[in-house]
């Protein structure tokens, strides 16, 4: 088995009539690995490309300096990441990466942002980047539209109403992340990750990445298999949400990234993480559960869920936080 490239040329406007193939492929892709590509995507490389110039500038900058913007200074966790300060897989060593963490400017006075809900606070932009707020905010705008069209499309795949995520993907949780892998140690042993086995959490991930490789996915019988670069597409995935909304019928499967695969140079990869409103109820979906069946989750909040989520990703152990401390 292979993660499909789908081709959404004839598919990006609402209400067009040449999705049924489109349709087809994503829900195949959906009930299986939950991963595919996007081709023909309808955002321009320049944008994309200038977001990765803008990821190789953020990182070059002294470590003294993005510790000024770091993410524990941030009520809703935007800002610097610390090199291994998340663990992805429970069962691992803390993952080999850095990023900075952003998301749609909100006002000040924005209830969700009162509140301090997680993905609706103030953004921290270096001064020492000032064009950073506008590449970010621009990419954010054109990546949001295209994941609103996708969650359209996922609702045709699951036989809903095309519009039926519509409402929820107002004020939707939206962050963007941009993250750098160095080359993977040598003397790593096989609990070291860039980023260890991991499911996301939200509805969508919309993934840009470099031309180093190193992504994995596990498919549905436990095998692992690559998701190399494929020119002119982003990788999309389906998070936690998904099984969660659809009971299990669509998928969130694990991956995982070890720079191995770019002769000791840095991997960039800018993921791009969509779910629904804060407050969106997430409970099963009309027709995902059968006569003889019975919703196997407990019904919550989007919100809910992202905030446990977010509890166990960075849990770190009394050993670990030392570790940390002393980068």
């Amino acid at each position: 088995m292979s993660i499909p490239v789908i081709d959404l040329s004839g598919a990006l406007a609402a209400g067009s009539k040449q999705v049924n193939e489109v349709v087809h492929l994503l829900r195949q892709a959906a009930t299986s690995s939950g991963f595919f590509y996007v081709k023909n995507h309808g955002i321009d490389p320049v944008l994309i490309q200038r977001q990765f110039a803008l990821c190789e500038q953020i990182f070059d900058l002294p470590l003294s300096t993005k510790m000024k913007y770091d993410q524990s200074l941030n009520a809703s966790h935007l800002g610097f990441e610390q090199l291994s300060a998340q663990k992805s897989d429970y069962n691992a060593k803390p993952d080999i990466k850095e990023g900075f963490y952003c998301g749609k400017t909100y006002s000040a006075d924005h209830p969700y942002v009162l509140a301090k809900y997680q993905g609706y606070g103030i953004n921290q932009w270096p001064s020492e980047v000032p064009e950073m707020e506008q590449y970010c905010q621009e990419y954010i705008a054109e990546l949001s539209l295209l994941a609103k069209r996708i969650m359209q499309l996922l609702a045709l795949s699951l036989e809903l109403d095309e519009h039926y995520f519509d409402e929820c993907c107002h004020d939707p949780m939206m962050t963007l992340k941009m993250l750098r892998y160095p080359p993977h140690p040598a003397d790593a042993d096989e609990n070291s990750f860039g980023v260890g086995a991991h499911t996301d959490w939200g509805s969508i991930t919309i993934l840009a990445q470099d031309n180093c490789g190193g992504l994995e996915v596990c498919l549905p019988d436990g095998s692992w298999v690559t998701a190399p670069p494929i020119e002119g597409t982003f990788v999309v995935n389906l998070g936690d949400l998904i099984p969660r909304w659809s009971n299990d019928l669509f998928k969130s499967n694990p991956h995982r990234v070890r720079n191995m695969y770019a002769d000791g140079k840095s991997r960039y990869s800018i993921p791009f993480f969509y779910g629904p409103n804060y407050m969106t109820h997430i409970y099963a979906l009309p027709g995902t559960v059968k006569d003889t069946e019975s919703y196997r989750y407990k019904p919550c909040t989007a919100g809910e869920h992202m905030e446990e989520m977010y509890m166990k990703a960075y849990a770190l152990n009394a050993e670990e936080q030392k570790v940390l401390e002393k980068i």
